[in-house]
């Protein structure tokens, strides 16, 4: 019986665990009702509305079926504005590396698609590793632009 309290409890904390760190990640993943063609074109015009350039879509299905490889729809979106990350790309440019900002638009084996992305609380901390400052009101900006773009894409 003490045994079976121990197993119980150690359950509760890995599961507590496992909760806390896909949260800490910042990855937002919400459902779409409509096919991946047509979430791609609606998040890329609710982005667009928005201020944002698109500045790629790649295909990860694409190109695996180039290597004779198969696996369902993952496309990134590749987005950002530049009049925001310029700046910031002037003062640090190490920074580049993790903008613009992406999107993913995918098909899981049953052929139900998502998108998912970052949020800003998961960019602070990669800012920090630039000595870029946080700046909690273009965060939440931020994150009130991509969550109004993807529920306009997905719902």
């Amino acid at each position: 019986m003490a045994h079976l309290r121990m197993l119980a409890a150690a359950t509760v904390l890995i599961l507590s665990a496992a909760s806390s760190a896909s949260a800490a990640e910042g990855l937002v993943t919400k459902p779409s009702a409509h096919p991946a063609d047509a979430t791609l074109d609606r998040l890329e015009a609710a982005l667009k509305q928005r201020g944002y350039i698109i500045f790629a879509r790649l295909d990860h299905a694409a190109a695996a079926q180039s290597v004779g490889l198969k696996m369902p729809r993952s496309t990134v979106l590749v987005f950002g504005n530049p009049r925001l990350g310029t700046p910031i790309f002037l003062q640090h440019p190490t920074y580049a590396i993790n903008l613009p900002l992406k999107a993913l638009v995918w098909e899981d084996a049953n052929g139900k698609v998502s998108v998912s992305y970052n949020n800003m609380e998961w960019s602070k901390a990669i800012s920090a590793r630039h000595g870029v400052p946080a700046n909690p009101e273009r965060m939440a900006r931020t994150d009130r632009l991509l969550d109004a773009a993807v529920d306009a894409a997905t719902k």
